[in-house]
C-alpha cells in the first residue's frame, strides 16, 4: 500500500513561521556539468549556518545497490555508514531572510509521490518560490561570457531565455518539481549554467558563480560570494595556463570562439552553425585530458 505523500517525510517540531520563504533544491544524480549545482550547494552551506527542518524517509526513495553508501571497515570492525540523506535545510541569507534549501540523492522511485511531499512542505510553510540550478554541457568556450538560462512555469519569472525551441530530454526529478508544482498554480523556476563541454567532467567554479548570481537576481535572497568567486580566479587561472601550454588545446578554444563569436552575431542556434563543426571532447588530446583527470582529482 502506497504511503500518503506526507508520510514521506518527518518534519522539526521547532520549524519557525516560513511565509513568503524562497526553497532552492538540488538533487545528485542527474545532469551537472562543471558541478555546478553542486558546488553551489557547498557553498551555501559553507558560508551559511544552517539546520535539519525536514528529512525525508530514504529507505523508501532509494535503490542502495545502484549506487552504494560507503561504509568504513578498521581492524577487526565496521565503523561508519555513509547513510543517504535527503533533506531540507533552513538557513538564513546575508540579510537575514530565511530560505530553504532541500539536497540529497535523486530518489530512484515514486518521483510522483516526492513531488507531491514536496508541494505539501511548500503548502505548509508558504513558500513563494522553489528554484532548482544545475550545469549543462555545450559547445561554448570557456573565454567568454559564461550564460546561464532559465525557465519557469510562468513567463513572468523566466530572466534569461534559451535558445531551444522545443526538445525531448531524459526526465529529472527537479524538471518534474518544477512541473508539477505549476500545475498546482505554485511559482518555481530553474536555471542552467552553460559549460564549455570540455570542463563538464571537472569542477567549474565560475559556472556555480553564475548561477548564484542568477539565482539572486531571480529570488531577491543576498548571498555572501567572496569564497566561489576566489575559487572561480583561481580556476579560470589554472584553465588559461594549461590552454597556453597546448597548441591543440588552444587551436580547439579558437574554433569555438569563432562558433560562438558568430552566433552572438546572428540569431542562428548555437548548437548548429555552419562550417564550424562542434569539435568532441576526443578532439582535445591527451595533455586535455591529462588537465581534466587533474582537475577531477582535485574536485
Amino acid at each position: 500500500m502506497a504511503l500518503d505523500p506526507d508520510e514521506l517525510f518527518e518534519v522539526d517540531s521547532d520549524v519557525p513561521d516560513l511565509e513568503g520563504a524562497v526553497l532552492l533544491h538540488h538533487f545528485d544524480g542527474f545532469v551537472d556539468a562543471g558541478s555546478a549545482g553542486a558546488t553551489l550547494v557547498e557553498h551555501l552551506l559553507e558560508v551559511h549556518e544552517h539546520r535539519v527542518v525536514a528529512r525525508f524517509d530514504v529507505d523508501d526513495l532509494i535503490d542502495y545497490r545502484a549506487r552504494r553508501p560507503v561504509m568504513t571497515y578498521e581492524t577487526d570492525r565496521w565503523q561508519d555508514y555513509d547513510a543517504p540523506e535527503l533533506v531540507v535545510r533552513l538557513l538564513h541569507d546575508a540579510a537575514g531572510t530565511p530560505f530553504l534549501l532541500l539536497t540529497g540523492p535523486e530518489p530512484d522511485r515514486r518521483w510522483e509521490a516526492v513531488a507531491a511531499a514536496v508541494q505539501v512542505l511548500v503548502e505548509r510553510w508558504g513558500v513563494r518560490l522553489t528554484v532548482g540550478a544545475h550545469g549543462i554541457p555545450m559547445g561554448v568556450p570557456h573565454t567568454r561570457e559564461l550564460s546561464v538560462i532559465s525557465h519557469a512555469s510562468r513567463p513572468e519569472l523566466v530572466t534569461s531565455r534559451s535558445p531551444f525551441s522545443r526538445v525531448q530530454v531524459p526526465g529529472n526529478l527537479s524538471a518534474l518539481l518544477e512541473l508539477r508544482l505549476g500545475q498546482a498554480g505554485h511559482d518555481a523556476m530553474g536555471f542552467a549554467a552553460y559549460v564549455p563541454h570540455y570542463l563538464a567532467q571537472s569542477t567549474y567554479p565560475a559556472a556555480s558563480l553564475g548561477l548564484l548570481e542568477a539565482v539572486m537576481t531571480g529570488t531577491g535572497l543576498v548571498i555572501r560570494t567572496d569564497a566561489l568567486r576566489e575559487a572561480a580566479k583561481r580556476a579560470d587561472a589554472e584553465i588559461a595556463r594549461q590552454v597556453a601550454e597546448s597548441t591543440e588545446v588552444a587551436e580547439v578554444v579558437e574554433a569555438l570562439e569563432r562558433q560562438y563569436d558568430a552566433y552572438a552575431e546572428s540569431t542562428r542556434n548555437l548548437l548548429i552553425s555552419d562550417g564550424e563543426p562542434v569539435p568532441s571532447a576526443d578532439e582535445l588530446g591527451a595533455e586535455f585530458e591529462r588537465f581534466l583527470a587533474d582537475q577531477a582529482r582535485d574536485a
